[in-house]
């Protein structure tokens, strides 16, 4: 569900977001923000302006490079070790998993090493981490690599999620809105996360702590989603209390 936002200025930081992961198309982000793509095209320009991206035809490219997998990888790696461990332990011998890309569902895929589980996943960070384990069948659903964020995207991924179901998935995210909702920096991302959301019986969201503070660009879903959120132990109490307000059940990793 996109979001409308009305204001030129928190609209064309929304854009900026969208285009800092990877080029953004003027169809996509015309249907993301609900505007048509004349509004869109006058935001480019004005951006470009203030240098901070690069029109090019048919949309944008930021001007700063998307960073690097491997950096983000190092960042909170104790709390994201614990959150894997958490998720992983909910696993059991015979299911199919559902993984997500990013660096915490990362750790998943790590601490699942060694079980009998089949694993179908776009994050191709797990398939390297996995790739030699005899133990764990792997499905890869397909499409378009992202080279840098090391993730399988577009129509192809999208269309064999479609034919596939899981006992579970793990589901990651750039921010966790005060209404629960889920939302994501990447739009190519997001219409992966929803059709893995659609193909599994329970639907289990790792985010650290910080991730209830941060803001994302495009929506992945609401709380009426989520069954559990694996999270660690700085989140404030009252994210804590509105989950469990919320029906949703919350483990502190």
């Amino acid at each position: 569900m996109p979001e409308r936002v009305t204001v030129p200025a928190q609209r064309r930081q929304r854009i900026l977001q969208a285009v800092r992961s990877g080029t953004a198309h003027v169809s996509e982000l015309a249907r993301a923000f609900e505007v048509s793509e004349m509004t869109v095209r006058r935001d480019l320009h004005a951006l470009e302006r203030d240098g901070k991206l690069e029109r090019v035809h048919g949309g944008a490219v930021d001007t700063v490079p998307e960073r690097p997998f491997g950096e983000i990888a190092l960042e909170g790696q104790e709390v994201k070790d614990r959150i894997g461990a958490a998720a992983a332990a909910l696993v059991q011998d015979g299911q199919t998993v559902m993984l997500d890309i990013g660096t915490t569902t990362l750790q998943i895929a790590r601490h699942l090493r060694g079980r009998n589980v089949t694993l179908i996943t776009t994050n191709l960070a797990a398939l390297d981490e996995l790739r030699d384990d005899e133990d764990v069948e792997i499905v890869l659903p397909g499409g378009l690599v992202r080279r840098n964020y090391r993730s399988m995207v577009g129509v192809l991924a999208e269309e064999a999620l479609r034919q596939l179901n899981a006992d579970v998935v793990f589901l990651g995210t750039s921010a966790i809105d005060p209404d629960l909702s889920v939302w994501d920096t990447t739009m190519i991302e997001v219409p992966i996360k929803r059709a893995m959301i659609r193909a599994a019986g329970r639907v289990v969201l790792v985010a650290d702590s910080e991730k209830f503070s941060m803001s994302g660009v495009v929506r992945v879903c609401g709380p009426e989603e989520l069954d559990l959120i694996i999270t660690d132990a700085g989140l404030p109490a009252g994210d804590r209390a509105a989950i469990e307000d919320a029906g949703i059940e919350v483990t502190i990793a």
